[in-house]
């Protein structure tokens, strides 16, 4: 699915991120960014030790910010790695600390040039988020910036999962008008 937001591109397709072809993915990283499972894993085997090795220089990243490295053998040019909250009973500042986590992103892809970017859904795995929240405020997020800032052509959210397709399907056709596309 799909949807137009003045020059920019907001879509939701069903994939594995590694195999995007943009300009930057985001990771799903924890604060340490010592890699991990899911999606953070899945970067790091694809990409190779080079990302690691940027992230253990770089030494960490508070929940809600983010941080960039290469892409070692990853089509994208950036990895931008994104800490997300733990998900505790959505009273402990979860929602606000999982739309900077967004915000930080996209606005650490502006300053990079990024034009094309594709993200996870964070929090949604290990960290316990509920699905249908979580793409609420990721969605919400991401047409807020698309509204303010024209410098970035896509954002594409890579969903792995045809469950969570269908949770963020519905979210995005509540939020904003859309085409559907054939997924992956």
């Amino acid at each position: 699915m799909k949807a137009k937001i003045g020059s920019s591109t907001l879509e939701i397709v069903e994939g594995d991120i590694t195999l995007q072809d943009v300009d930057a993915i985001v990771n799903a990283a924890n604060e340490q960014l010592a890699g991990g499972g899911g999606v953070d894993g899945a970067i790091h085997k694809a990409g190779g030790p080079e990302i690691m090795i940027e992230c253990r220089r770089i030494g960490g990243c508070p929940t809600g910010r983010a941080v960039a490295t290469t892409s070692g053998r990853l089509p994208a040019k950036k990895v931008i790695h994104a800490v997300g909250p733990i998900y505790r009973d959505g009273r402990q500042g979860e929602p606000r600390l999982l739309a900077d986590a967004y915000r930080n992103s996209l606005a650490l892809a502006s300053e990079l040039g990024i034009k094309t970017i594709a993200l996870p859904s964070l929090s949604t795995g290990a960290y316990g988020y509920p699905m249908e929240e979580a793409a609420r405020i990721a969605l919400g997020t991401a047409l807020d910036y698309l509204s303010t800032h024209l410098d970035i052509e896509l954002i594409r959210f890579v969903l792995f999962d045809h469950e969570a397709f269908k949770a963020w399907g519905l979210v995005m056709s509540e939020l904003a008008p859309t085409q559907r596309l054939n997924s992956f």
